[in-house]
């Protein structure tokens, strides 16, 4: 795959037309209504990612225990995921706004990972805390880089014709799999696996805590809105010319399985604020209660 910059594209690949700024900034041809809200949905689930951490880490700066209220398997599984929907996304060609969502969710996580290591370290100090906490970072943040970094390389040929979706359109129908899609394919799926998995041991913390507290809830509450606003704009996009709906979805199965599979999951971690937040709120009320 070669990873290109969008005004080195001939826009007359475009067959009907694009709105010239999305053309130029993102590299996708939007010919009808269908992909401009695609394109506007994709964008708005990437503020509300990128907003979406914020509320946590000023709840951590409040609070100082982000290391009980969050699980630690939860973050490892969230990066996890992350990072392998990030080499995905470049492997299999998927939508830039695709690729770019992930290459800022890898970063966000990386900073909420060191948050969570550097309160929990500074309560347990250890003379191998740092070099541990320091060789974590690294190995993480080269693993991140790596496909960036191989992404820029001339490694195939450009392929011709244009690349509205990240997907190849030879006849129509059925699109086979190349083998680099193969790859970034079954990576994207052991991304979207994670991404569930990464929910189990943050349900367990609430429910061991019977708590909620120390956790922001606008973290999770925007991930969903995220997640549901990244999974519409895949399923708006027409599919290129030629290519079926059921060729065009198969190719982003496993990541609309990670955007909306976690959002059953997510609903329960929504649950259990509500009840444990009544269950405080009914705990401070009941010496209240009491005859005097």
């Amino acid at each position: 795959m070669v990873w290109k910059k969008p005004g080195s594209r001939n826009f007359s690949s475009c067959p009907n037309g694009s709105i010239q700024w999305i053309w130029d900034v993102l590299g996708e041809c939007a010919q009808d209504g269908w992909d401009e809200a695609s394109v506007g949905l994709g964008l708005i689930s990437i503020l509300c990612f990128a907003a979406s951490t914020f509320p946590q880490f000023i709840k951590a700066y409040k609070t100082g225990n982000m290391d009980q209220a969050l699980s630690l398997w939860f973050l490892l599984g969230w990066i996890g995921g992350d990072s392998c929907n990030l080499i995905g996304s470049f492997l299999a060609d998927q939508l830039p706004l695709q690729s770019y969502t992930a290459v800022y969710y890898v970063m966000a996580d990386l900073v909420m990972l060191t948050l969570y290591f550097y309160y929990k370290f500074r309560k347990r100090p250890s003379p191998l805390s740092a070099p541990i906490n320091s060789m974590l970072l690294f190995l993480m943040g080269t693993a991140c880089a790596t496909p960036l970094l191989s992404a820029a390389e001339p490694v195939a040929a450009p392929r011709e014709g244009f690349r509205g979706r990240a997907l190849l359109s030879v006849e129509p129908g059925s699109k086979p799999f190349t083998r680099q899609e193969i790859i970034g394919f079954v990576i994207g799926s052991v991304s979207s696996v994670l991404y569930l998995l990464s929910r189990l041991p943050q349900i367990r913390t609430n429910f061991l805590r019977k708590s909620t507290q120390g956790i922001s809830y606008s973290l999770f509450a925007l991930v969903m809105l995220g997640n549901t606003l990244y999974g519409l704009s895949v399923l708006l996009k027409n599919p290129e010319e030629g290519q079926s709906e059921g060729s065009y979805l198969l190719h982003h199965l496993p990541w609309l399985v990670g955007s909306l599979g976690v959002l059953l999951l997510d609903t329960i971690i929504s649950i259990q604020f509500l009840v444990y937040r009544r269950s405080a709120a009914a705990s401070e009320l009941e010496p209240l209660l009491l005859p005097s």
